[in-house]
Protein backbone atom coordinates (compact mmCIF):
# COMPACT_ATOMS: atom_id res chain seq x y z
CA UNK A 1 0.00 0.00 0.00
CA UNK A 2 1.07 3.34 -0.77
CA UNK A 3 3.11 5.61 2.17
CA UNK A 4 2.38 2.58 4.71
CA UNK A 5 3.29 3.63 8.06
CA UNK A 6 3.45 2.09 11.30
CA UNK A 7 1.78 2.40 14.36
CA UNK A 8 4.11 2.20 17.25
CA UNK A 9 2.95 4.29 19.80
CA UNK A 10 -0.15 6.35 20.18
CA UNK A 11 -0.50 9.40 22.36
CA UNK A 12 -4.06 9.34 24.16
CA UNK A 13 -5.48 11.86 25.65
CA UNK A 14 -9.57 12.50 26.24
CA UNK A 15 -11.74 14.05 27.56
CA UNK A 16 -14.44 11.83 27.08
CA UNK A 17 -13.70 7.82 27.72
CA UNK A 18 -17.31 6.36 26.18
CA UNK A 19 -16.29 3.98 23.12
CA UNK A 20 -12.59 4.27 24.17
CA UNK A 21 -12.18 0.76 25.23
CA UNK A 22 -12.81 -1.33 22.17
CA UNK A 23 -10.03 0.66 20.26
CA UNK A 24 -7.61 0.75 23.17
CA UNK A 25 -8.32 -3.22 22.66
CA UNK A 26 -7.37 -3.51 19.48
CA UNK A 27 -4.11 -1.12 19.31
CA UNK A 28 -2.75 -3.03 22.24
CA UNK A 29 -3.15 -6.41 20.73
CA UNK A 30 -1.46 -5.28 17.81
CA UNK A 31 1.26 -4.11 20.50
CA UNK A 32 0.81 -0.56 20.01
CA UNK A 33 2.68 1.11 23.43
CA UNK A 34 0.20 3.81 25.01
CA UNK A 35 1.44 7.26 26.16
CA UNK A 36 -1.09 9.61 27.95
CA UNK A 37 -1.92 11.88 30.75
CA UNK A 38 -4.27 12.32 34.37
CA UNK A 39 -7.57 10.94 33.71
CA UNK A 40 -6.61 9.10 30.70
CA UNK A 41 -3.94 7.37 31.90
CA UNK A 42 -6.05 6.01 34.67
CA UNK A 43 -8.12 4.64 32.23
CA UNK A 44 -5.80 2.69 29.79
CA UNK A 45 -4.21 1.19 33.18
CA UNK A 46 -7.83 0.35 34.57
CA UNK A 47 -8.10 -1.89 31.54
CA UNK A 48 -5.13 -3.30 32.11
CA UNK A 49 -2.75 -2.13 29.64
CA UNK A 50 0.88 -0.33 30.19
CA UNK A 51 0.83 3.09 30.08
CA UNK A 52 3.63 5.60 29.55
CA UNK A 53 3.04 9.16 31.62
CA UNK A 54 3.83 12.88 29.57
CA UNK A 55 5.32 13.48 32.39
CA UNK A 56 7.92 10.95 32.21
CA UNK A 57 9.09 11.99 28.92
CA UNK A 58 8.86 15.70 29.46
CA UNK A 59 9.89 15.61 33.14
CA UNK A 60 7.51 18.44 33.64
CA UNK A 61 4.49 17.93 36.03
CA UNK A 62 0.58 18.86 34.50
CA UNK A 63 0.88 22.73 35.76
CA UNK A 64 -1.27 25.69 36.17
CA UNK A 65 -4.07 23.61 37.62
CA UNK A 66 -4.21 21.41 34.46
CA UNK A 67 -3.50 24.18 31.52
CA UNK A 68 -0.39 22.44 30.46
CA UNK A 69 -0.12 18.95 30.15
CA UNK A 70 1.47 18.13 27.09
CA UNK A 71 2.66 21.56 25.46
CA UNK A 72 6.40 20.50 25.38
CA UNK A 73 9.09 20.01 22.32
CA UNK A 74 9.23 16.50 23.32
CA UNK A 75 5.63 15.74 22.98
CA UNK A 76 5.07 18.53 19.84
CA UNK A 77 9.10 16.75 18.41
CA UNK A 78 7.74 13.61 18.18
CA UNK A 79 4.72 14.19 16.49
CA UNK A 80 5.87 16.46 14.20
CA UNK A 81 9.53 15.24 13.33
CA UNK A 82 9.33 14.18 9.49
CA UNK A 83 10.76 10.89 10.06
CA UNK A 84 12.34 10.97 6.54
CA UNK A 85 14.13 14.48 7.29
CA UNK A 86 17.96 13.67 8.43
CA UNK A 87 18.29 16.83 10.52
CA UNK A 88 14.67 15.94 12.48
CA UNK A 89 16.03 12.13 12.51
CA UNK A 90 19.19 13.49 14.09
CA UNK A 91 17.68 16.61 16.72
CA UNK A 92 15.33 13.70 17.73
CA UNK A 93 18.07 11.12 19.09
CA UNK A 94 19.87 13.95 20.31
CA UNK A 95 17.15 15.59 22.27
CA UNK A 96 15.71 12.19 23.07
CA UNK A 97 12.43 12.73 21.36
CA UNK A 98 9.97 9.89 20.79
CA UNK A 99 7.87 9.14 17.86
CA UNK A 100 4.84 9.22 18.13
CA UNK A 101 2.65 7.85 15.31
CA UNK A 102 -1.01 8.39 16.23
CA UNK A 103 -2.90 10.88 18.17
CA UNK A 104 -6.23 10.30 19.73
CA UNK A 105 -7.52 13.33 21.40
CA UNK A 106 -10.68 15.51 21.71
CA UNK A 107 -11.78 18.80 22.86
CA UNK A 108 -12.71 20.24 26.00
CA UNK A 109 -16.87 20.65 26.09
CA UNK A 110 -16.99 24.44 25.19
CA UNK A 111 -20.50 24.19 23.34
CA UNK A 112 -22.21 22.25 26.01
CA UNK A 113 -20.58 24.54 28.47
CA UNK A 114 -21.76 27.66 26.83
CA UNK A 115 -25.54 26.08 26.51
CA UNK A 116 -25.51 25.66 30.00
CA UNK A 117 -26.82 28.48 31.66
CA UNK A 118 -25.50 27.80 35.26
CA UNK A 119 -21.85 28.06 33.93
CA UNK A 120 -19.91 31.59 34.47
CA UNK A 121 -17.57 33.46 31.79
CA UNK A 122 -14.52 31.82 33.52
CA UNK A 123 -16.45 28.64 33.37
CA UNK A 124 -16.41 28.81 29.51
CA UNK A 125 -12.97 30.13 29.47
CA UNK A 126 -11.75 27.50 30.81
CA UNK A 127 -13.10 25.17 28.50
CA UNK A 128 -11.28 26.65 25.68
CA UNK A 129 -8.94 23.97 24.84
CA UNK A 130 -5.30 24.65 24.19
CA UNK A 131 -2.84 21.71 24.36
CA UNK A 132 -5.85 19.45 22.44
CA UNK A 133 -6.60 21.80 20.05
CA UNK A 134 -2.22 22.02 19.50
CA UNK A 135 -2.20 18.42 18.95
CA UNK A 136 -4.79 17.85 16.60
CA UNK A 137 -3.28 21.08 14.67
CA UNK A 138 0.26 19.51 14.56
CA UNK A 139 -0.54 15.42 13.46
CA UNK A 140 -2.57 16.92 11.07
CA UNK A 141 -0.11 18.84 9.56
CA UNK A 142 2.46 15.97 9.69
CA UNK A 143 -0.57 13.36 8.26
CA UNK A 144 2.41 12.18 6.15
CA UNK A 145 3.87 10.23 9.16
CA UNK A 146 0.86 10.11 11.50
CA UNK A 147 -2.82 9.78 11.81
CA UNK A 148 -4.80 11.90 14.25
CA UNK A 149 -8.24 10.90 15.70
CA UNK A 150 -9.65 14.11 16.79
CA UNK A 151 -13.15 13.33 17.98
CA UNK A 152 -15.06 9.90 19.21
CA UNK A 153 -16.62 9.95 16.28
CA UNK A 154 -13.69 8.76 14.39
CA UNK A 155 -12.96 5.88 16.89
CA UNK A 156 -14.84 3.45 14.59
CA UNK A 157 -13.35 4.40 11.34
CA UNK A 158 -9.78 3.75 12.90
CA UNK A 159 -11.11 0.43 14.48
CA UNK A 160 -11.84 -0.59 10.83
CA UNK A 161 -8.58 -0.11 9.26
CA UNK A 162 -6.80 -1.90 12.24
CA UNK A 163 -9.35 -4.78 11.75
CA UNK A 164 -8.33 -4.76 8.07
CA UNK A 165 -4.69 -4.12 8.00
CA UNK A 166 -3.28 -4.22 11.57
CA UNK A 167 -1.73 -1.48 12.99
CA UNK A 168 -0.83 0.16 9.95
CA UNK A 169 -2.18 3.24 7.30
CA UNK A 170 -1.50 4.72 4.02
CA UNK A 171 -1.28 8.10 3.43
CA UNK A 172 -4.61 8.50 1.87
CA UNK A 173 -6.33 7.04 4.83
CA UNK A 174 -3.76 9.27 7.34
CA UNK A 175 -5.17 12.51 4.86
CA UNK A 176 -8.74 11.62 5.33
CA UNK A 177 -8.05 11.55 9.22
CA UNK A 178 -6.33 14.91 8.50
CA UNK A 179 -9.02 16.92 6.88
CA UNK A 180 -11.72 15.62 9.50
CA UNK A 181 -9.28 17.26 12.21
CA UNK A 182 -9.27 20.60 10.92
CA UNK A 183 -13.24 20.11 10.04
CA UNK A 184 -13.06 19.48 13.53
CA UNK A 185 -10.77 22.12 14.74
CA UNK A 186 -12.36 25.23 12.33
CA UNK A 187 -16.03 23.88 13.92
CA UNK A 188 -14.38 24.22 17.74
CA UNK A 189 -12.79 27.81 16.82
CA UNK A 190 -15.89 29.34 15.34
CA UNK A 191 -17.97 28.13 18.25
CA UNK A 192 -15.06 30.07 20.51
CA UNK A 193 -15.57 33.25 18.25
CA UNK A 194 -19.25 33.08 18.55
CA UNK A 195 -19.51 33.75 21.66
CA UNK A 196 -16.92 36.16 22.28
CA UNK A 197 -19.16 38.29 19.95
CA UNK A 198 -22.20 37.38 21.52
CA UNK A 199 -20.57 37.92 25.29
Amino acid sequence: MAGTKQIKTALVSVFHKDGLDELLAKLNAEGVKFLSTGGTQKFIESLGYECQTVESVTTYPSILGGRVKTLHPKIFGGILARRDNEGDKEQMKEYEIPEIDLVIVDLYPFEQTVADAASSEQDIIEKIDIGGISLIRAAAKNFADVVIVPSKAQYGELLDILNKQGAETTREQRRDFACKAFGVSSHYDTAINGWFLKS
